[in-house]
């Protein structure tokens, strides 16, 4: 199988440079269709589907090959070199998939022109003087609950991450994501996302980073924040008065302005061709 369809890459918008979208955990590309269409007016949208997520060919999923987040990392570099770009792009990761442009990103920054991280955490596990919102128990706690019904940790778990009471919808389309996952993949992706630690991985980062964090987020403290902020070389910190993990989603205008803001602060403007 080729790479467009073991990734399910898509591609919307007619000219422009290159942004590439990248989903959360338990999640597919249909998460960003609140923002991808009007991204779509100004900028050529990549999509495609985390390996063993979606609509990607899972019989390519390997539990060892993806026990850390760095052959993600890579699956989103060969992602970049199919579509072709002949320019840097920027990547836009939501949650886990932050954490895989910054991994790529200091793989091969040439590929990169910025990347902007939503509702990012390099780091869940409290440590010290560093509050990621969890301890390693509540995490553990977490990962058994994926692992004994993961079904009920989605239906349970989706208004939390969610967020936006007034917007239940909202709510039950994260669930359905949820459960588009097969288990046996969800729960080993769970610890491979909710137990990495790339802390040590951000002062390595040398691209411009918009990070884009709710001021009530479950999942991601304002903290995380404020640390990415001091510990990223070229950060700029945007925060969006929401409750929730999903901004893209559930504050979708909030999220288009603080990107076109960054984008013409750093000249996104040179063309690149599919």
């Amino acid at each position: 199988m080729n790479l467009v369809d073991r990734h399910n890459i898509k591609v919307i918008g007619e000219r422009g440079p290159v942004i590439v979208l990248g989903h959360g955990f338990g999640c597919d590309q249909t998460m960003w269709k609140h923002v991808a269409p009007i991204l779509a007016n100004n900028y050529r949208v990549v999509l495609y589907d985390l390996m063993g997520c979606g609509k990607s060919d899972i019989s390519m999923y390997s539990y060892s090959k993806y026990n850390s987040l760095n052959s993600y990392a890579m699956d989103l570099l060969e992602v970049i070199d199919e579509i072709n770009s002949n320019a840097p792009v920027v990547f836009v990761g939501h949650s886990v998939s932050a954490n895989i442009g910054l991994l790529a990103s200091i793989e091969s920054p040439n590929k990169f022109h910025s990347q902007v991280m939503v509702s990012p955490s390099p780091c869940f596990i409290n440590d010290g003087d560093y509050n990621g919102g969890f301890t390693r128990a509540d995490i553990e706690e977490l990962c058994e609950a994926v692992e004994s019904n993961f079904l009920k940790w989605s239906t349970s778990m989706a208004p939390i991450i969610m967020g936006a009471p007034e917007k239940p919808k909202l709510s039950a389309e994260l669930g359905e994501s949820f459960c588009r996952t097969e288990p046996e993949i969800a729960h080993h992706f769970a610890r491979v996302t909710f137990f990495a630690d790339h802390r040590a991985d951000l002062p390595k980062c040398k691209i411009p980073t918009l990070i884009l964090q709710c001021t009530d987020d479950f999942i991601a403290p304002t903290s995380v924040g404020d640390y990415l902020k001091q510990k990223l070389p070229k950060a700029t910190l945007v925060k969006i008065k929401n409750v929730g993990h999903c901004p893209h989603m559930s504050a979708p205008q909030a999220c288009l302005g603080a990107i076109d803001d960054f984008l013409k602060e750093y000249e996104f403007k040179h063309p690149a061709i599919l």
